[in-house]
């Protein structure tokens, strides 16, 4: 079997996780983290076999933890699937390691930080897609399926707090943006993340700075 059939193989297993999964983390965020990590990938020189695997993988455990509402971390859960579905496959053992790798620490908690340049590149493309015109989509998409408030007007005063208001009352779709949002442009690791990220955050910043002039009636 060669590389290509592996991937297509591969897709179509990943594909089953998502089934009926939020608009905000369905298969399209699957694609496009997919289609950013393979364009920073190529500008780094990772191994694109190795990351294009990962990223296909990378959230096959996100709709069980938005189903419990985060009581557990989808990043390591998506790691040990990841492991069983690939277990069928007859890998390189070190390619194996690396994709699982990428898997775990794409969300980078705790200590989990991604080590493989191919992690840095998928943990990359998967902030990006959490930034810009899309991430703002997914930001209110979010919000609304949780059942969240629109805003309260609380959400500067509840910042300053190291309470996770994650899933709670106080848990806004502006309260993300100020609690997570604003400063991912600080967390990427490669070069070519940096480069999408300056633009992306640019754009983001500008929308809620009106946003915020707009829910006072100011513009």
């Amino acid at each position: 079997m060669n590389k290509k059939e592996i991937i297509s193989k591969i897709e179509k297993e990943a594909k089953k996780f998502f089934e009926g999964a939020s608009g905000c983390h369905d298969w399209t965020h699957v694609e496009r983290v997919k289609n950013l990590a393979l364009h920073i990938g190529k500008k780094e020189k990772a191994d694109l076999f190795v990351l294009e695997i990962a990223a296909l993988l990378h959230d096959i455990g996100r709709k069980e933890e938005m189903k419990c509402k985060g009581k557990f971390c989808h990043a390591e859960k998506g790691a040990e699937l990841a492991k069983k579905l690939l277990m069928k496959y007859k890998f390189d053992q070190e390619k194996m390691k690396n994709i699982i790798h990428c898997v775990k620490t794409h969300r980078f908690r705790k200590s989990n930080s991604p080590e493989t340049l191919e992690a840095k590149v998928l943990f990359d493309a998967d902030k990006l897609d959490s930034i810009g015109a899309i991430g703002i989509a997914r930001n209110f998409f979010f919000a609304g399926n949780a059942k969240l408030n629109f805003y309260t007007g609380n959400e500067k005063k509840l910042n300053g707090d190291y309470k996770d208001y994650a899933y709670t009352d106080e848990d806004t779709a502006i309260l993300e943006y100020h609690k997570k949002l604003k400063t991912i442009y600080r967390k990427i690791l490669t070069k070519g993340g940096k480069e999408i990220a300056r633009e992306r955050q640019k754009y983001m910043d500008d929308f809620f700075r009106r946003f915020e002039k707009e829910t006072r009636g100011l513009m």
